[in-house]
């Protein structure tokens, strides 16, 4: 596989990724800035791709443990190659279909941005982008039921999903009894509709849902806003 080298973080974590096929975008950097993990919790990530969002968080909060489950060997090879030019410890990448893996409740975080993508929708003709973004045999109701049973009670799952989807989103997460739901839209630019949203919930709680005001993406000239840059180039945390 040919790979790019080049970097995330404005230069804090060297990453390489494929040169065609699935290319790495906003969505790992900022779901990384929102896991509200601590140092010492274990978060998990399924379709971890090349291990940007592991990558990103780790370098936010030393000391946390990160797991990914990537479908793709040649993929989970390169994250595991980056763990390691990275030097970073507590992180590891298995290779496995997240529908068919066990976590056993052992997680106290985890996050994804799943395939949405079914049928209907014009599949790309390179075969790594199509299983990024496309479902598959594994619906996407089936990898929130997976990562709810890696989850301690209580625990955070976080999705970045397209705005088009958030309904079904919410009601795969209400059936995998998920509570306390946070439904934060990322804005394109000010007075833009939102084509994605975050959405968290936690495993086995009650509890009120709420909207957040989310964060706008880009400035009216198609810069990344200040806020958006302090979580793509600093690492800041983003509170969802």
């Amino acid at each position: 596989m040919l790979t790019t080298q080049g970097w995330l973080l404005d230069g804090k974590v060297s990453y390489a990724q494929p040169a065609d096929g699935y290319r790495t975008g906003i969505e790992p950097v900022l779901l990384a800035a929102s896991v509200p993990a601590q140092a010492g919790q274990a978060v998990l990530e399924a379709g971890t791709g090349a291990g940007a969002g592991l990558l990103c968080l780790a370098a936010r909060v030393p000391g946390v443990s990160g797991f990914g489950v990537e479908i793709d060997p040649s993929m989970a090879d390169l994250a595991r190659q980056n763990i390691a030019a990275n030097g970073i410890d507590g992180l590891a990448v298995v290779t496995a279909d997240i529908g068919g893996w066990r976590g056993d409740r052992i997680f106290d975080h985890a996050f994804s941005n799943p395939p949405w993508h079914g049928s209907a929708n014009t599949a790309s003709p390179i075969a790594r982008r199509r299983l990024a973004t496309h479902a598959g045999v594994v619906p996407v109701e089936r990898w929130i039921t997976a990562m709810r049973d890696a989850l301690r009670p209580g625990g955070s799952l976080t999705l970045i999903v397209p705005a088009s989807q958030f309904p079904r989103a919410v009601l795969g997460l209400q059936t995998a009894e998920f509570g306390r739901l946070t439904l934060f839209p990322l804005w394109p630019k000010p007075g833009r509709d939102a084509k994605l949203m975050m959405i968290r919930g936690y495993a086995a709680q009650r509890g009120p849902d709420r909207i957040a005001a989310g964060l706008v993406l880009h400035d009216f000239d198609g810069r990344f806003s200040a806020e958006t840059q302090l979580r793509l180039r600093d690492g800041l945390a983003l509170a969802v």
